[in-house]
């Protein structure tokens, strides 16, 4: 797996403040993608030790509230191996902290995947142009949900975060 960037202290990205890996690798290509940079699964830097400790030292931290996976797209092939057996890693060392995934995948293409019994929220879908809205917390387009995995994985229906 590769890597762009971890950002510390991140507030937009998911509750409270959190720390973000944004991953290289993304087959969506959306339309004005905020972050096309990253598409490229060979760009970027090898995601190693010294990275996953960096990430580590953020989540040590008491008022860091959990790790948000983004990217390119997490669950691209190049990435959705490494991001598992990492979100299995950060489960069982932090326990109390969430797990946050953007994915241009819809929840339904995605639900069965083994890493989604270690995410608590997931957005989903591409980004859509035409629906973009500056006012939507944590997306950037009306297509796009917010979605409580967890409960999402025990009742079988999409069961969202919070509302728009």
């Amino acid at each position: 797996m590769r890597y762009h960037n971890i950002t510390k202290d991140d507030m937009l990205n998911g509750d409270g403040l959190r720390v973000v890996l944004w991953v290289a690798g993304c087959s969506h290509c959306c339309e004005d993608c905020h972050n096309p940079v990253t598409w490229d699964p060979y760009g970027g830097l090898p995601f190693d030790e010294a990275a996953k400790e960096e990430l580590f030292e953020q989540l040590d931290k008491d008022y860091i509230s959990g790790v948000t996976f983004s990217g390119g797209d997490p669950l691209h092939s190049a990435n959705v191996q490494d991001i598992t057996a990492l979100a299995s890693e950060i489960r069982e060392k932090y326990p109390r902290k969430t797990i946050w995934l953007y994915t241009g995948a819809d929840w339904e293409e995605v639900r069965h995947l083994p890493v989604m019994k270690l995410v608590d929220v997931l957005v989903d879908g591409e980004f859509e142009k035409d629906k973009k809205d500056n006012t939507l917390k944590w997306k950037g387009s009306a297509n796009q949900r917010v979605i409580n995995v967890p409960a999402s994985l025990r009742t079988g229906n999409v069961v969202l975060h919070c509302e728009d």
